[in-house]
């Protein structure tokens, strides 16, 4: 699926032209350094420890997990890797997530432990050869996990008249900003440093182990009392005792299977200006519309009086962290009345339900099991809802580095795996609303995709039509 100049997908829709593969990976110095790395006193983050046991646990039961973020770019000429390394290098000390690794045999607490001295990351280039675009796909996802140092992996393609250079980073360590960042910082600095020999001047890069540290505390010190943790508690009643799921089958989920990504356009520029309108109209903003749309679509797919579901919202809120690499994504709950409703009542309530939750984006869903253990951890392909405004984070940041000349032709890939979330991309950028879906790849799930993505169209299509529901 294409957003202007930036592609997304799974990595089986990365086409890199044939070229010979260099790519960075620790020296054995630093991986000896990492082994040796004493325990940290840094917390573990809820995002990070449900990930990791994320990873091991569906290992355990012969299934897969999504676990990279991978970013692609086109540039033209012959690669420096001279240069490259230099400015990878840079960008790896720059950030103390990359310090880190873990350990967790299924039971018990998760162990961090991490390089003391940043300086002791050391990335060196290996030529690989020559590669056609399906050797290279296999080797951008040949990577370790979280349960070793060194889960993340540089490297480009060289073509006679242009190079592709990837990145390849487990989730661990980044949410969705980390495209950006890293196209901002890595891919930036390496232009800055063939353009002029010097590096490029960067602001402090902040520090995810002082979030971590901040998340630990603030979490600590609820109670099954607190207002954060009632409002949690009252959203997972209301769904079985655990979080939402998606309105059609999507198949055995414990079967093994990969994902495959769909997309289409849900609405052209001319329509989502005026949808946008008739938000306004209604005294709320684009997002508080989408989701009455979206609890529209659950009501007539399923009969709902009331939906339910789940938004990510990156916790980054001050200068200090803006360009500080780590997972601060939270997930916001949203619950909307849609029965018997007009579309300005429902996008009201939306709006009102979203901005009255926002700030349960800083307090993990594992943490309210810890403190009401009668409710259950989510179940297979909960669906969660990203809404990507192309003049927001952290899509403005991959188009800003577009636009400033460090990048062509963006990529956005996942690793191919399927995960235990299944996840609903919402894109509004200058050619209209887009739509796309990852979901485990079985014939049940593409038919239950395809149906909600029509629906989602027709729903969206009636607002920018006629202001209202066409019931």
């Amino acid at each position: 699926m294409h957003i202007g100049k930036i592609t997304i997908g799974t990595i089986d829709d990365w086409a890199p032209s044939p070229g010979v593969v260099t790519s960075w990976h620790p020296t054995s110095a630093a991986k000896d350094k990492a082994r040796q790395a004493p325990v940290s006193s840094v917390p573990v983050s809820y995002m990070q420890g449900q990930h990791i046991r994320g990873v091991y646990h569906q290992a355990e039961a012969g299934l897969d997990y999504s676990r990279q973020i991978i970013a692609t770019c086109e540039v033209p000429g012959q690669c420096d890797v001279s240069a490259m390394n230099t400015a990878l290098n840079a960008y790896l000390r720059r950030h103390d997530t990359y310090c880190s690794w873990f350990e967790y045999d299924g039971t018990g607490d998760i162990v961090r432990r991490k390089l003391e001295d940043s300086s002791d990351i050391e990335f060196e280039p290996v030529n690989n050869g020559e590669m056609n675009a399906e050797d290279a796909r296999k080797h951008i996802v040949d990577i370790p996990t979280p349960m070793e140092w060194g889960c993340f992996s540089f490297g480009i393609v060289q073509s006679p008249d242009k190079f592709t250079f990837y990145a390849s980073i487990d989730h661990v360590h980044g949410d969705a900003a980390l495209i950006g960042i890293t196209m901002l910082e890595a891919h930036g600095m390496y232009t800055s440093l063939i353009a002029s020999g010097e590096p490029m001047p960067l602001p402090d890069a902040g520090s995810f182990d002082d979030f971590c540290f901040q998340e630990h505390e603030s979490n600590a010190a609820l109670t099954v009392d607190s207002p954060e943790i009632q409002a949690w508690v009252e959203f997972a009643e209301s769904n079985e005792g655990t979080l939402p799921e998606f309105p059609l089958p999507l198949g055995d989920a414990s079967v093994p299977t990969v994902a495959d990504m769909v997309g289409e356009l849900l609405l052209d520029a001319d329509q989502t200006a005026r949808f946008e309108e008739v938000c306004k109209t209604a005294g709320t903003r684009f997002v508080g519309g989408l989701f009455a749309c979206i609890a529209m679509v659950e009501h007539e797919l399923t009969g709902a009086a009331n939906y339910y579901g789940l938004t990510p919202r990156d916790t980054r809120r001050t200068s200090d962290n803006f360009t500080t690499q780590g997972w601060f994504t939270g997930l916001v709950p949203v619950t909307v009345p849609i029965a018997a409703t007009t579309f300005a009542e429902a996008a009201w309530a939306a709006q009102s339900a979203f901005d009255s939750s926002l700030n349960l984006a800083r307090v993990p869903y594992y943490r309210v099991l810890e403190l009401a253990p009668w409710l259950d951890k989510p179940r297979p392909n909960f669906p969660v809802v990203n809404f990507l405004h192309g003049g927001a984070a952290p899509l403005n940041a991959v188009i800003a580095a577009t636009e400033m000349g460090y990048a062509n032709s963006i990529g956005i890939y996942s690793d191919g795996r399927f995960s235990y979330q299944l996840t609903i991309y919402m894109f509004r950028y200058e050619s209209g609303l887009a739509m796309s879906v990852m979901f485990p790849d079985n014939p049940i799930a593409q038919k239950s995709v395809t149906r909600y993505i029509e629906a989602m169209r027709s729903v969206c299509a009636q607002i920018a039509d006629n202001g209202n529901w066409g019931r």
